[in-house]
Formats: C-alpha cells, sequence, structure tokens
C-alpha cells in the first residue's frame, strides 16, 4: 500500500496508514489505495488541475472550453409495488428526473449523481428560457466541467418523498384518491436507492461507471456500494457520514418539533385546510443554515454589523444584527418553495442511516460487503459532517483492502463547501472521474 500527498507517492508502507497531521495552508490530503497505480494518478492530478496548490505543490494547466447545458426534466411511473423497509407499500410510484450527455453503445459511462436534504434532480445545466435557473451542481456537472458530460451519461433523480415531481406527500395517494399529506410512508436511503435501481433497469443501464453524492446523497453513494456492489464501479463520497452522531439527530428533531408544532401544520394535512406552516419551516431552515456554514465564514461576512446605522434599536422583536437578515430572508425563501412533510421525511431518512448497525456497530464488517473503487472528500470546517466521519469510512475500507482515495481539503466555508467553487476540490473531482476506464475497472 502507498500513501500519496498530491504530488507524488509519500512513502511506501506495509502498515495502516496514518495521516500526517501537521497544519497546511491549501489542501490536506491523502490518498489511500490498496494497489500500486499511484503515480498513474498523480499524473492525473498534474494534468487536471489549475493553479491549484495541494500539499506545497502548484499545478497549473489551460482553462477548460465550457459549454451551456439545457436541461429537460422527465418523469417515469412504476406500476410494480416497492417494498419499504418500514413495512409499508408504494404500489405506485413516479420518478422526476434529468440525464445529461449521451449513454455510450456500451452502456459503461453511466454517472448517477444523488441529491441532499433541498435538492432535487435537476443536477445541472438552465432550462430553456429561464435565467438563473442552474442546476445545483451546475459548477460540478456539465461539458468540459470535472464530470464531463461529453463523456459520461449523467442521470439526476429526485427520491421519492420529495417535493420536486417524484412521488411524494403533495401528491394523490391512489388508495383514497386524496393527498398524502402525513400518511405517506416512511422511506429511508435504502429505500431511495432501490427505486434508482429500478430507473437504472429502465434506462438500460447494469453497471454505473460511478455513483456520487454530497452529504446525503454521499449516504446513497456508499448505500449503492453496499446494496448493488455488481451494479457500481465508483464511488464518489463527499463530506458525507456513514451514520449520524447525536448532535445532527437533535439538530433534526428541533427542526421537526418547530414545523409539528406550527398550528397550521394540521397533523400533516395542512393541505385540506388551504394553508402551510411557513412559521416552522423558517424556523428549520434558520437552524439548517446555521449548521452549513463555519463559524470563520459566518464572523466573516456578517461579525456583529447591525443591520441599519450604529446604534441598536433596544427591541427584542425588530432585526438588529444582519445575520438575523440573512436567516430570516434564508427561511422566507425556502418556505415559499419546500414542503413540511418533505422535511420531516428526509430527516428522518438521514437520521435511520447506519450500515453498520446490523453488525453491531462494526463499521468495517458492514462495508466488507462493498467491491467498489472510493473517492471521499471532508472539508476541514465542516462540523456538521467533519472529516472524522470520512476517515471512520476510510479506515474501513481500508481494513478490507479495497482502493480508497482521500482527499481533506482545507476550506473557510463549513459543510457548504461540498457545492462551492474551490479550484482544489473541483481539479481532484476532475482528475479521478479522467481515471475512470468506461470499459471497466481502473
Amino acid at each position: 500500500m502507498y500513501i500519496l500527498a498530491f504530488g507524488g507517492v509519500h512513502a511506501p508502507a506495509s502498515r495502516k496508514a496514518q495521516p500526517n497531521k501537521r497544519k497546511k495552508k491549501g489542501v490536506q490530503a491523502w490518498l489511500y489505495f490498496y494497489c500500486a497505480d499511484l503515480p498513474q494518478l498523480a499524473g492525473a492530478l498534474t494534468s487536471s488541475a489549475k493553479d491549484v496548490c495541494v500539499s506545497g505543490f502548484v499545478f497549473s494547466v489551460a482553462g477548460f472550453f465550457v459549454m451551456t447545458l439545457i436541461a429537460t426534466p422527465q418523469s417515469l411511473l412504476f406500476e410494480q409495488p416497492l417494498q419499504l423497509q418500514s413495512g409499508g407499500v408504494l404500489k405506485q410510484y413516479e420518478l422526476t428526473y434529468e440525464t445529461y450527455g449521451e449513454l455510450n453503445a456500451q452502456r459503461s459511462n453511466a454517472v448517477l449523481i444523488c441529491h441532499a436534504l433541498n435538492a432535487s434532480h435537476h443536477v445541472a445545466g438552465r432550462y430553456a428560457g429561464q435565467d438563473k435557473s442552474e442546476g445545483w451542481w451546475d459548477n460540478m456537472i456539465g461539458p468540459g466541467k470535472p464530470v464531463d458530460t461529453n463523456t459520461f451519461f449523467v442521470i439526476g433523480v429526485n427520491n421519492l418523498g420529495s417535493c420536486f415531481g417524484s412521488t411524494g406527500p403533495m401528491h394523490i395517494n391512489p388508495e383514497t384518491d386524496r393527498i398524502y399529506g402525513a400518511d405517506f410512508p416512511v422511506v429511508t436511503v435504502e429505500d431511495w436507492v432501490t427505486s434508482q435501481a429500478r430507473l437504472l433497469d429502465h434506462l438500460g443501464i447494469t453497471q454505473l461507471a460511478a455513483v456520487m453524492g454530497g452529504s446525503l446523497g454521499g449516504m446513497q453513494a456508499l448505500s449503492w456500494s453496499l446494496q448493488y456492489p455488481e451494479r457500481v464501479r465508483h464511488a464518489v463520497v463527499v463530506a458525507s457520514a456513514p451514520n449520524l452522531n447525536a448532535e445532527n439527530i437533535a439538530f433534526n428533531e428541533v427542526a421537526r418539533r418547530a414545523i409539528t408544532t406550527d398550528p397550521d401544520f394540521h397533523g400533516g394535512h395542512f393541505y385540506a385546510h388551504g394553508v402551510v406552516p411557513r412559521r416552522g419551516l423558517r424556523i428549520a431552515r434558520m437552524l439548517g443554515h446555521i449548521t452549513y456554514l463555519s463559524d470563520d465564514v459566518m464572523n466573516t461576512k456578517f461579525g456583529r454589523m447591525l443591520q441599519s446605522g450604529d446604534t441598536f434599536k433596544y427591541s427584542t422583536q425588530e432585526i438588529e444584527f444582519q445575520i438575523e437578515s440573512y436567516l430570516r430572508y434564508q427561511g422566507d425563501k425556502f418556505s415559499e418553495y419546500f414542503d413540511a412533510n418533505t422535511y420531516l421525511l428526509i430527516t428522518r431518512a438521514l437520521d435511520y442511516f447506519d450500515p453498520a448497525s446490523a453488525f453491531n456497530g462494526q463499521l468495517t464488517q458492514a462495508l466488507a460487503r462493498a467491491s467498489v473503487q472510493f473517492l471521499l472528500v471532508s472539508f476541514t470546517t465542516d462540523w456538521r459532517f467533519a472529516p472524522a466521519r470520512s476517515q471512520e469510512m476510510v479506515q474501513a475500507l481500508v481494513a478490507n483492502k479495497r482502493q480508497v482515495s482521500y482527499a481533506e481539503i482545507d476550506a473557510p466555508h463549513g459543510h457548504d463547501a461540498f457545492l462551492l467553487d474551490d479550484t482544489r476540490y473541483l481539479s481532484l473531482v476532475r482528475a479521478y472521474f479522467e481515471r475512470i476506464e468506461l470499459g471497466g475497472n481502473v
């Protein structure tokens, strides 16, 4: 086994890899491989990075030409019942999805993108005639981008229970002819992966070149490697964790209680009353948004700056600080488009995900089923899904002698870093995808 520190082979090792703990400016990165092909990856990094500083090395190459991608959503009705982990059943359901690029003749270039809590199938590109309609990972996916749609056939799927097209609480329950509301069954990460696999069956894709996701999407990518290891060659897990710790479950619970105690919630059947529990949604989003940002970003952007003037209003109700205004704005915007029952379902799916629970909490045993190659990425200031959580997965995979690459990127943005433009991060992903051979394993 070797350790690569993004500039060359750092040292051969016959024992368990131990990352250097010294703080470095730029990227703290270690790539773990149970193989001997590190020089090729080092070459890929140097040929793909643009003005990137990694572990003291600077790589500069020509830029990439990027084209505009026009996205078109599609929906597919499934009439085969879906048995859920909860014991419930969806007798029929629709999945809304988008595809980008072209599936090659061998059907070997498909990449599935899994979304996080409040995202959707609209991963990349924009809708024709709609300005500012870019997909939520448009900086990552598209022609000439790190996940290059000139090479890969990329699929984005809206998960069941969401509110962006796939069957969810806002839809009609065919058994009652009424809106599901709170009667929509609880879904899990594993249920989503099963439904995604059925979509791939429809598309005629037997094996993915890669599955990729950040945060909750990363959990789905990990679950793919466990539920369908023969159907995936690579899993890219970004800013994620093998389960939620108690603190994260607590944040989710407070957000859910903010929603369910809103007088307009009506036990989840607020649709029939013609209202929306906006107050609860606003508070849930404000709380969540705090956890997505780092302390450094919040202090740099807002500090203690007042919203207006330079003196206090001495009011407990009016906005005094700019951070208050920002959070209220985010909460107001979220409450206009997101569904309250969806928020409850998705945060509960986050809580439940824990593949090691079936193995007495032993993650190494749980990940023994995974046979795919992995890229894991974490960010130093992400305290919601801290680097230590990614390192748990890395160590478990290394213990199983799996091929795994790991990068810890020193970025100030907190959990949101996986969505943002960081040249080092984007270049790393580009380099990894350039190594994926479309005819089979690397």
